[in-house]
């Protein structure tokens, strides 16, 4: 019996990994935009840990993946030796603002779909067609322009990446694979101590749970894309988890069945869609829900449009930088990260304040 092609091995087993990842998001009610706003709102910091601790044991997994030589995080796109600052920064605050808007990140918005929340199906479809004219439409070429204008070749100072022990290590002249378990401990270590230094944290097992499933998911996905995925003859790109290209790639999967093939990204979206409906509907949670009114509509709209734009220039949302990135040591997915919550938190202010225009209003009126 002929052995089935890669691309239907590793597709499945990233339309598991999805599953798995959507049934635990919508089950433990993870989410990053949720977490911003618990601490904004209610001073409630869990979730925001929960977070942090999913990081580090990424983190963790990721080296531990790579250090074995079972795969090399310097070929992801995180990694590469062009640090492109200015995207990470510019795009992480169009993300972290627009999720405020559009009611979540583009996990939460898939796992809200899952459940029929009609609202999170057209963000995801503005979403889309915003990172697809990113990507390769209208707006990839401001996009291209701004990388090629800011853009930092690491290689100038003799590093081939923008991976942070590669570059401690040509600093100070400590091996590369010891640097990597510094790096590694400091930061994985600093996050685990930050998430459980806190009783209510450490109390609640849906935040553990939560962490550790979200966090193992990552180095999942590497494993597949990196060892099963390698073929050595139709190798697969190595990949993990991230939600908005890969939206914008399953939409052109709908519309050009075809003439494309699932790949990772593509088959881990379907994976969370499913997950998260199949957990709503075991827990009683599935149920339709639409705008309220015109405004709701535009403003959901907007933050769509925003995180589609943002999360390809930033090369990642919450989960693509602010997990996958982080977990390659790359300086820019933390750059990322660190502006997706600012962005996220001024969003969450603008709201607070009746929007955009009454901020605005707020603001001349105290001028």
């Amino acid at each position: 019996m002929d052995h089935l092609p890669i691309t239907t091995v590793v597709g499945t087993a990233a339309f598991v990994i999805g599953l798995v990842f959507g049934g635990v998001a919508q089950g433990t009610d993870f989410c990053t935009m949720g977490s911003l706003s618990d601490i904004v709102f209610m001073g409630d910091w869990r979730r925001f840990r929960s977070w942090m601790l999913a990081i580090a044991i990424a983190m963790v997994g990721s080296q531990a993946l790579d250090a074995a030589g079972m795969i090399n995080l310097d070929t992801s796109i995180y990694t590469t030796s062009q640090f492109g600052w200015a995207g990470d920064i510019i795009g992480g605050l169009l993300f972290g603002f627009g999720m405020t808007h559009g009611s979540g990140c583009g996990l939460k918005t898939l796992t809200r779909a899952g459940s029929g929340n009609l609202k999170s199906m057209v963000v995801a479809l503005v979403l889309g067609l915003f990172a697809y004219m990113t990507l390769r439409g209208l707006f990839a070429i401001p996009r291209t322009a701004l990388a090629g204008a800011t853009a930092i070749n690491t290689n100038s100072f003799g590093a081939h990446t923008e991976a942070l022990d590669e570059i401690l290590a040509v600093a100070t002249g400590i091996a590369r694979p010891t640097m990597r378990w510094i790096v590694t401990g400091i930061e994985a270590g600093a996050l685990a101590i930050f998430a459980f230094k806190d009783a209510g944290f450490r109390t609640s097992p849906r935040h553990l749970i939560a962490a550790l499933l979200i966090g193992l998911a990552v180095p999942a996905g590497w494993y597949a894309t990196g060892v099963i995925g390698n073929d050595m003859f139709n190798p697969t790109a190595l990949a993990s988890l991230t939600f908005v290209s890969p939206i914008a790639d399953s939409m052109q999967y709908l519309m050009t069945y075809t003439g494309t093939t699932i790949d990772f990204g593509v088959a881990s979206v379907g994976g969370v869609i499913v997950g998260a409906f199949l957990v709503s509907l075991f827990t009683g949670r599935f149920h339709i829900e639409s705008f309220t009114n015109t405004s709701d509509m535009v403003r959901h709209m907007v933050g769509g449009a925003m995180m589609g734009v943002g999360g390809v220039v930033a090369l990642g949302c919450t989960i693509g930088q602010g997990l996958t990135g982080v977990s390659t040591l790359a300086v820019g997915s933390v750059l990322a990260t660190a502006s997706i919550i600012s962005g996220g938190i001024i969003g969450l202010k603008v709201l607070e304040a009746g929007g955009v225009g009454e901020a605005f209003r707020a603001v001349f009126s105290r001028a």
